[in-house]
C-alpha cells in the first residue's frame, strides 16, 4: 500500500447492489489500556524521602487516550487490547464506550486493568511507575478479533515488545493481511530489546510516530527533521515516519526529498501527560479519512497543543474544535 497519500476518504463507495464497496478504513490499538494514577507534586522525593502531594486523580489512559483522540477526530476506532473485570476494567471500558470506541474481546475473567502511578510535577514533567495485569493477556485469537483488513490503522506500542504480550503480538503482526498500516509508537521500549527483535519489527512497520529522544536514540540523528529522515531509513520502502519534539512541532518524512517541519503551537502546558498519545490519535483518523501528511501532521500539532493545557490524559480536543483552535492561530 502506498503511504503518500490517504488510505480513504472516510466514507466508503456505494456499488451497484448499494453496498458499502470499501469502507472506511479504521484505527485498531493494539497496546495496553491502563489506568493512570496521576499525584501532582512539588518535586521528586529523595530515595527514600517523602514528597506530599497537592491532589490525586484517577483517569483511564494507555491506549484509551491514543483511541479516544481518534475517535474524537472522526475514526472509527477498535481497542483490540485486553481490559479486566474489577474497577480499573470498569473505568477503562466506561470510557471508551463514552467515546464510541468497540472492544474486539470481552473481559479477562478474575484479574484487574492494571494502573500506571504518575508523579507528576509543576512544569508538567511527569515520571511513571507501572503494574503489568490483564492488559497483559492477549493472544493471537483475542487480536484476531478485531478482524483487520486492507487500509485499518492498527497502533503497536514498544511496550507490547516486552512480557508476554510480545510473542502474541509479533506472531499477529507477521500474519496481518496485505494493505494493513502498521504504526509503531515506541515509546523508549525499544532500548535494551536484542538488535534482530528491534530489525523484525521495523521490517513491519508503516508508520514510525515517536518523540525526538526516542528517534535519536535509535538512529543517533539530533534534529527533528534527520532524526524523521534516518528512522525511515530503516523502515520498508514507501514507509512514513513522524517524530515530535513538543512545542517545537514535528517532522515527517515521506520521501528521499527530506523531511517538512511543522511548527508546533506553543501553549502555557499545565498538564503534558497525553500530549504524544493526542498527537498520535489525531494523526491516525486523520489519516484514516484520507487527509495528506502535512496537514494530519499540522492538526495533530494542534490537537496536543490544546490538550497540554487540560489536566488528564484524555482530555483531547473533537474535531470542531481542533478547526477553531487553528482558526484562531490564522485570525490571531
Amino acid at each position: 500500500m502506498s503511504l503518500d497519500r490517504g488510505v480513504g476518504d472516510g466514507r466508503g463507495d456505494v456499488g451497484a447492489g448499494g453496498d458499502v464497496a470499501d469502507p472506511a478504513p479504521r484505527v485498531i490499538h493494539t497496546g495496553q489500556a491502563l489506568v493512570d494514577v496521576v499525584l501532582e507534586v512539588p518535586g521528586l522525593p529523595r530515595r527514600g524521602g517523602n514528597v506530599v502531594a497537592h491532589g490525586c486523580a484517577r483517569h483511564a489512559g494507555g491506549a484509551v487516550t491514543i483511541l479516544l483522540a481518534a475517535a474524537r477526530s472522526g475514526a472509527r476506532c477498535v481497542h483490540a487490547g485486553a481490559h479486566g473485570t474489577g474497577p480499573h476494567g470498569d473505568m477503562v471500558r466506561s470510557a471508551l464506550a463514552d467515546d464510541g470506541v468497540e472492544l474486539a474481546s470481552p473481559p479477562v475473567l478474575d484479574q484487574d486493568t492494571g494502573s500506571c502511578l504518575v508523579l507528576l510535577e509543576p512544569g508538567g514533567e511527569r515520571t511513571f511507575v507501572t503494574t503489568h495485569e490483564a492488559e497483559r493477556e492477549i493472544s493471537v485469537a483475542s487480536l484476531d478479533a478485531a478482524h483487520p483488513r486492507p487500509g485499518d490503522l492498527v497502533c503497536v506500542s514498544g511496550y507490547s515488545l516486552h512480557g508476554r504480550t510480545r510473542e502474541p503480538l509479533l506472531t499477529w503482526l507477521a500474519g496481518l493481511p496485505e494493505g494493513v498500516v502498521v504504526v509503531l509508537d515506541p515509546g523508549d521500549a525499544l532500548e535494551g530489546l536484542p538488535a534482530e527483535l528491534v530489525t523484525q519489527v521495523l521490517a513491519r512497520t508503516s508508520v514510525w510516530t515517536s518523540n525526538l529522544d526516542e528517534a535519536s536514540a535509535l538512529t543517533g540523528a539530533s534534529g527533528m527533521a534527520d532524526a524523521a529522515d534516518a528512522v525511515r531509513a530503516l523502515l520498508p520502502a514507501g514507509a512514513v515516519t513522524i517524530v515530535r519534539d513538543g512545542p517545537a512541532g514535528c517532522a515527517v518524512s515521506v520521501c528521499d526529498a527530506g523531511a517538512t517541519v511543522l511548527a508546533g503551537f506553543p501553549e502555557r502546558a499545565v498538564d503534558t501527560n497525553g500530549a504524544g498519545d493526542t498527537h498520535t490519535g489525531v494523526l491516525v483518523a486523520e489519516r484514516a479519512r484520507g487527509t495528506g501528511w502535512v496537514e494530519a501532521c499540522r492538526r495533530a500539532n494542534a490537537a496536543a497543543a490544546v490538550k497540554v493545557t487540560r489536566r488528564g490524559p484524555t482530555t483531547a480536543p473533537g474535531h470542531a474544535e481542533i478547526d477553531a483552535y487553528l482558526a484562531r492561530q490564522v485570525s490571531g
